[in-house]
């Protein structure tokens, strides 16, 4: 017999491992609402909080409680409810309180700007797994620049001091974007120092659902992301970690010609606001309508048939060894290509001058512009090489990371998100 687990994340990777072999829907990430009272100018879902159409085509919570209650029923354990903004429902408490009582692990995605008292109240009577706030600036003139609205920082720090207040399982979370860049250190040390809450960053946009490319004016470039890895020194290490288990083939035997490599599909899935069944928050080609149909059914027959998809072509990404550190995956290609087995070259940059910055070997995997004798190797070398003696000069107090121009946006259609997403499927706790 197997020694029992020595924490909740050992428990978790163990049920997973022999759960993976049984494809069941332990993961289920659902979307209550794309509507939201902010207006981001990074989102990739958001619509106002009073869109006519969305607030008529969203799932009734009769309809929640239904497919909840299939969803327990399917083997679901994880639930993650993300946006728009979750609160933005006038009944979400009452969504909430039923996924508790059928004994599912639930986390929260929010922007904490509409918690209440009496939202944490409840929360803090029927307690969930953690609560995710994403914060957009460290000060209010970055904050209400990115989100659009005034006032907007203050309800968020309300919201999250209400929900610390009730001793609930908060974090702190941020979308690294060319409009909030240098205050992500600012925003760590303030999660940490002042409230004492972990904290995360993210900078890897996407266009919008909608196909919209708006959120990409604001996404970093490449260099830069990289530079917020390196100096951060829990993020070097934690990708040092991820390097050691990951880079490596990433597909198992019998499976290497599967389009479809995370959990989606196998242990997890992902609901939109309106009943779309999908095998991610972000893969809106296949989609099963549960407002007509069953979870057994979704799950069981139309899931099941996406996720045994082939690819019908090799291409760079085929054998390529750095994928689970890139963020490439077909949702991702759908969005930015059209194609989910097109490679986005702005992914693979990243992936190969990380890999590059920190001294990993990239093992081949065919014509790659961005490996050893491809056209783009030299020109990224070099932007390794700048990024080191950056980060070695920030780091020897020789200077700090300029503040930098902010580019004038037009104005983004409808709200946002503040939510971030759990869109591979098998959620890893840990992970943004």
């Amino acid at each position: 017999m197997s020694l029992a687990p020595r924490s909740y994340t050992e428990f978790t990777s163990r049920l997973h491992d022999r759960l993976g072999r049984k494809r069941v829907p332990i993961d289920v990430s659902i979307e209550v609402t794309r509507r939201c009272p902010l207006e981001c100018a990074h989102c990739y879902n958001n619509l106002p909080m009073a869109d006519p159409v969305a607030r008529r085509e969203e799932l009734t919570l009769a309809q929640h409680v239904r497919i909840l209650d299939e969803l327990a029923d399917a083997g679901t354990m994880w639930l993650l409810y993300t946006g728009g903004e979750i609160f933005a429902r006038a009944d979400f408490l009452d969504i909430y309180r039923h996924a508790k009582a059928k004994g599912l692990i639930v986390t929260l995605f929010t922007n904490g700007t509409l918690v209440t008292e009496r939202i944490a109240d409840v929360l803090a009577e029927w307690r969930p797994f953690s609560v995710e706030v994403t914060l957009y600036g460290r000060t209010r003139e970055t904050y209400e620049r990115l989100t659009g609205i005034p006032g907007s920082y203050d309800r968020c720090l309300a919201g999250v001091r209400r929900l610390v207040d009730r001793g609930l399982s908060v974090s702190l979370k941020t979308v690294a974007v060319t409009l909030n860049r240098h205050e992500v250190e600012d925003m760590k040390r303030f999660a940490r120092d002042e409230l004492g809450l972990e904290f995360k960053f993210d900078a890897m946009m996407t266009p919008r659902l909608d196909c919209g490319k708006s959120p990409l004016e604001v996404r970093l470039r490449p260099e830069d992301i990289v530079e917020l890895d390196l100096l951060d020194e829990d993020r070097v290490r934690e990708w040092a970690e991820q390097a050691a288990l990951f880079i490596r083939p990433q597909h198992l035997p019998g499976h290497e010609n599967d389009v479809y490599h995370c959990g989606g599909g196998n242990n997890g899935l992902s609901i939109d606001p309106y009943g779309g069944m999908t095998i991610c928050n972000f893969s809106m080609r296949d989609v099963y309508d549960l407002k007509r149909g069953t979870v057994a059914d979704g799950w069981g027959r139309f899931l099941r048939d996406v996720r045994a998809r082939q690819i019908t072509r090799v291409t760079k990404c085929t054998a390529c060894q750095l994928k689970s550190l890139c963020g490439m995956c077909p949702a991702n290609a759908e969005l930015e290509t059209g194609d989910a087995e097109t490679p986005v070259d702005f992914l693979c940059e990243v992936a190969h001058l990380r890999a590059l910055a920190l001294g990993w070997r990239v093992p081949e995997h065919g014509t790659c512009e961005f490996c050893p004798g491809g056209p783009r190797h030299a020109a990224m070398a070099g932007a390794a090489a700048r990024l080191g003696e950056r980060v070695a000069a920030i780091r020897a107090g020789a200077r700090r990371p300029a503040r930098v121009a902010l580019p004038v946006l037009a104005a983004p259609s409808g709200a946002g998100c503040g939510s971030g997403c759990g869109s591979c499927g098998t959620r890893d706790e840990a992970r943004w």
